[in-house]
């Protein structure tokens, strides 16, 4: 067989893993997580506060390591810190470690969101603390995002996930996630493994903060994309992104004032498998 000849069979091989027996790409169905010891990423979430002329105010950077396939299918945070800066150039300051989040540890399951939502699940956080219990709450939304819904998604055919759910946030306020809508729209390479790409939408979604004499009211957009493995459907990496416009009202402010915030995040594996 000629190189040419081998080159051929090669495309069709990888074609034929690609398609199912009707000819159309498809995921796998029916298949778990497989997680064969732990595995660490690391999540990093940049907050911009800003007016609504685009002048910056305020800059934050959350870090975290995150560890699942622990025994028990249990899950840990560690590693915990924030920087932040005033402005738009000052640079960040020295990352502050968040002893109160190192260690907290769960167990995944079906019912792990609804756990998140408890008043004591966050039992040794100050009241203040948003932005650590966001990183948790991302990660969660993540994972369900990209793992959970293989059996629903075909090839550029969106699928909506969610529809008018609010949810309650102990101690931070209310969020509605009034259209989340998932795609698939195709494959990719990463960490060594073949991927499904998954993109990830919601616009719109109403939301109400009240914390430590702060009030926000306002709205959310929030998108991004996930790479999946598709022999575990472990994250080979993800992207989050989220603009929040709303009124703003400190303790002791009479007038609200309009704030902008912009969230960039990514998670990533630390040690390739």
């Amino acid at each position: 067989m000629g190189i040419r000849s081998l080159a051929v069979s090669a495309v069709g091989i990888i074609l034929a893993a690609a398609l199912d027996t009707a000819g159309h790409w498809s995921l796998p169905q029916g298949t778990a997580v497989k997680d064969d010891g732990p595995r660490t990423y690391r999540f990093a979430m940049d907050y911009t506060a800003a007016d609504i002329r685009g002048q910056v105010t305020h800059r934050q950077r959350v870090e975290a390591a995150y560890t699942r396939g622990l025994p028990g299918n249990d899950v840990v945070w560690s590693n915990v810190t924030v920087a932040e800066a005033d402005g738009a150039t000052a640079p960040l300051g020295e990352p502050q470690k968040r002893a109160f989040m190192e260690g907290l540890r769960y167990r995944k399951g079906p019912t792990t969101m609804d756990e998140m939502m408890k008043p004591e699940f966050f039992k040794n956080a100050p009241p203040t603390a948003v932005v650590e219990r966001n990183l948790v709450w991302d990660l969660e939304a993540l994972e369900m995002f990209g793992q959970t819904q293989f059996e629903h998604l075909k090839l550029n055919e969106p699928y909506q996930l969610l529809s008018s759910q609010t949810v309650d946030m102990p101690g931070v306020g209310t969020f509605q996630n009034r259209d989340v809508q998932l795609t698939w729209t195709g494959r990719s390479h990463r960490n060594g493994h073949d991927c499904a790409v998954i993109d990830y939408r919601a616009y719109f979604n109403p939301l109400s903060v009240a914390n430590g004499g702060m009030t926000l009211t306002g709205r959310s957009h929030y998108w991004g994309q996930i790479w999946v493995a598709l022999a575990t459907k472990q994250i080979e990496y993800a992207t989050l992104y989220e603009e929040v416009l709303g009124e703003m009202k400190l303790p002791g402010q009479g007038t609200p004032q309009l704030i902008d915030v912009f969230r960039s995040g990514v998670l990533e594996p630390l040690a390739q498998r």
